[in-house]
């Protein structure tokens, strides 16, 4: 059981939701980044999900693409990524760290030698979007060997018949896509949302979470008896360039989130 699987259990013990956040590494710079993490670990945020940047992030929207820009523009690339998870865990860090990535980053570092890093760096979890179910065999055999960070499985309105086959052996938490299209859609979700989450949740032995297009509690009420937690991406990214990334707004809303969630 890793970090993600361990925080997730005890909420389920206390019977709480989940709030997970997406953040882009290397935005203010790198010691700003380490600075928002421990800042969210305070404020009660449960995992964090950190965008590696990527030139053609395929799945993200307007503001995650911009984030991504510019944070390649500042130098950030996954070897200097990888190096400042290891100084937060040598700060004492201890909140679950997802990867949120594209495969071709990992294809260019060499599967093997990734998975053997995220060990190292103390990497909990991967999300890529773009590494379609039946594709990710290297990537888990690597990942096995190993024992390294788990592989978050997504689904979306258009899984059906597939939720069941992708959720079998999947750990961690599944990640429910809450409308079709790219992230920042703020509260257009799919118009049968709320059946296409009951049947995810029917079929899942892990927690249901649900990203894109979340802002406020407000936004997942008539969906708060069926998932276990919410993902906030891009408002997130939006309201710390609008406060130039200050710790305290960071703080501020990942606490006000928490507790009203």
């Amino acid at each position: 059981m890793n970090r993600i699987e361990e925080r997730l259990k005890e909420l389920k013990t206390e019977n709480k939701k989940a709030f997970i956040t997406y953040m882009t590494a290397g935005l203010p710079d790198m010691e700003g980044t380490k600075a928002l993490i421990k800042a969210q670990e305070e404020a009660g945020t449960d995992i964090i999900e950190l965008g590696i940047p990527f030139s053609d992030p395929v799945a993200d929207g307007p503001v995650i693409q911009d984030a991504s820009y510019k944070s390649i523009c500042k130098g950030t690339n996954l070897r200097k990524v990888f190096q400042m998870m290891e100084e937060i865990r040598n700060d004492g860090v201890k909140m679950p760290v997802i990867f949120m990535m594209y495969y071709n980053t990992i294809l260019h570092y060499g599967i093997e030698a990734f998975a053997a890093k995220c060990k190292e760096a103390g990497v909990d979890g991967l999300i890529i979007p773009d590494l379609p179910f039946e594709e990710q065999e290297d990537l888990q055999t690597a990942l096995d060997k190993e024992d390294a960070a788990i592989l978050i499985q997504l689904v979306s309105p258009v899984s059906k018949d597939r939720i069941a086959k992708i959720l079998e052996h999947a750990r961690g938490f599944v990640y429910c896509v809450s409308s079709m299209g790219v992230t920042g859609q703020a509260g257009t979700f799919h118009k049968e949302i709320i059946s296409y989450l009951t049947n995810v949740k029917k079929v899942s032995k892990i927690p249901v979470m649900m990203g894109f297009g979340i802002r406020t509690p407000k936004d997942i009420e008539p969906m708060k008896d069926i998932i276990d937690g919410a993902i906030v991406g891009s408002h997130f990214i939006r309201l710390l360039e609008e406060n130039n990334y200050d710790i305290k707004a960071a703080k501020e809303y990942c606490r006000s989130f928490k507790r009203d969630l």
